[in-house]
């Protein structure tokens, strides 16, 4: 068995990739820090076949190239990405232009190329990293709450063709709150609400992942969440969004 994970040298990724090294999968990790990457590899090596990629996925040759590399994996995780957080108009454009090609258009290539080779086996599971941003706007930290929407609709929509092909193909996605990772410095921000233990999350995306579960909202808090995104009209959610955040920003 094989995974190939994305944004895997901490946070998340790091902490589902030791997961599934426990469980027997040999290991392909991608990111952009080597040295993090270096050390990943000798903490799991010890346990499974582990091979590193460092790799900026913010480049669309680099995701195709991605691809050719690495073959026959049975779970795709994409898990990089990163956030900003201001003003649209005054957030950095050159930022938020990669965080849309690693955020978005990674996802979108190595999703369609690896789930072309799942239906061709017909079997594999892939999990798109999402968040409870994808369930609603964002008001202050607009582009990464438009990336997440993008992958929680692209998702939905694969989930229903596979569907209707009797696929046993599976897709997912998880859609955590406010997680301890890095994303917080690199996207300067402070949340209100409790973060989610790391290690917690990962362990319950790996479950839910493997009982074919679609949905992975972890906590009862950020399941409210998302049932509320469905129920209370956009606007109203908007207008909350935007006074939460500004209370991050201190402004």
């Amino acid at each position: 068995m094989k995974a190939l994970i994305t944004g895997a040298s901490s946070g998340i990724g790091k902490d589902m990739a030791r997961i599934l090294a426990q469980k027997g999968y040999e290991l392909t990790l991608v990111a952009r820090d080597e040295k993090k990457l270096e050390e990943t590899k000798k903490e799991l090596e010890k346990i499974t076949k582990t091979e590193i990629i460092s790799m900026d996925l913010s480049s669309e040759e680099n995701c195709k190239d991605l691809h050719k590399q690495v073959k026959d994996i049975d779970i795709l995780i994409n898990n990089a990405g990163f956030g900003d957080c201001g003003n649209f108009t005054k957030t950095n454009l050159e930022k938020e232009i990669k965080m849309i090609e690693t955020n978005i258009i990674a996802y979108h290539i190595l999703t369609k190329l690896y789930l072309i080779d799942m239906k061709a086996k017909n079997q594999g599971k892939i999990l798109n990293v999402a968040s409870i941003a994808g369930f609603m706007p964002g008001p202050l930290m607009a582009t990464y709450y438009a990336s997440k929407n993008y992958v929680v609709k692209l998702s939905e929509a694969i989930r229903e063709e596979l569907k209707k092909e009797k696929s046993k193909v599976q897709i997912s996605i998880l859609c955590p709150g406010p997680v301890e990772t890095n994303f917080n410095k690199v996207a300067n921000v402070k949340f209100n609400l409790r973060e989610a233990n790391s290690m917690k999350v990962a362990k319950y995306a790996i479950k839910k992942l493997e009982k074919g579960k679609f949905y992975i909202v972890p906590g009862l808090d950020v399941k409210i969440a998302k049932i509320g995104a469905k129920i209370i009209p956009t606007n109203i959610i908007a207008k909350f969004a935007y006074m939460a955040q500004k209370r991050k920003l201190g402004d």
